[in-house]
């Protein structure tokens, strides 16, 4: 059932193993099934999660940096995306997931123990707090998010999990060069440095891009700052 998964993937690189494509449809079924009693998702469907979760969540592979192994977190990871897609094609990737949400939580554990995904760390909390904690701060080569806040808030929730030397890949749509531009300021405070985009197609879905910021200095120890700020006061 994940034909179009496999077939798309080959136009990002990627060729996925009989035990890929095996674990995926583990997630789609147990994310189907979840989804009837605990509304993890609006996108259902099984075209639609292969495209718009799993496909969409594989793009960010085309920023990774090179070399192995990397810590990875995964901000505000919902019902795991993009990292847990990202961790089952690469499996060197140490990933950690950061989800607020109590339903969500439940659902990532679960669904991390039918993959078998031992090394996976689910953090229950928010970005603020756990980007303030020494084991977490910081730690980071790669930090993702998908559809989390506007560039000038998600700076914020995400720079402080970066090692100096690090990259946030936010997943954006296309077309949002002022949301881009207004976002330089609160970057530079956070210690980061707007480097590039990269546009992503993807079969039926309004164009996208991966926007990645790298972290040029450490983050100042008065950020992130509490919870809730970021959103009621960017930068």
């Amino acid at each position: 059932m994940m034909q179009l998964l496999e077939q798309h993937a080959l136009a990002f690189g990627l060729h996925l193993t009989p035990e890929q494509i095996t674990a995926f449809q583990t997630y789609h079924d147990e994310l189907a099934a979840w989804n009837e009693r605990a509304n993890l998702t609006a996108i259902s469907g099984t075209e639609a999660v292969q495209i718009k979760h799993f496909l969409d969540s594989l793009t960010c592979l085309l920023a990774f940096p090179a070399g192995a192994p990397l810590r990875v977190i995964d901000v505000g990871t919902g019902a795991g995306f993009p990292g847990l897609p990202i961790r089952i094609v690469r499996p060197d990737v140490r990933l950690t997931l950061l989800e607020a949400t109590g339903k969500k939580v439940d659902f990532l554990r679960h669904v991390v123990a039918r993959l078998g995904l031992d090394d996976v760390v689910i953090l229950q909390g928010r970005a603020e707090d756990y980007g303030r904690d020494a084991a977490q701060r910081e730690q980071y080569n790669v930090a993702l998010a998908r559809a989390v806040a506007e560039l000038r808030v998600l700076a914020e929730l995400t720079l402080p999990f970066c090692r100096v030397g690090g990259m946030v890949i936010a997943q954006k749509r296309a077309g949002i060069d002022d949301e881009i531009a207004s976002a330089a300021r609160a970057i530079a405070t956070l210690g980061g440095a707007l480097r590039t985009s990269i546009a992503v197609d993807l079969p039926g879905v309004e164009p996208r891009q991966l926007v990645l910021i790298e972290k040029i200095i450490p983050t100042a120890v008065a950020y992130p700052r509490r919870a809730g700020m970021p959103e009621k006061r960017p930068l």
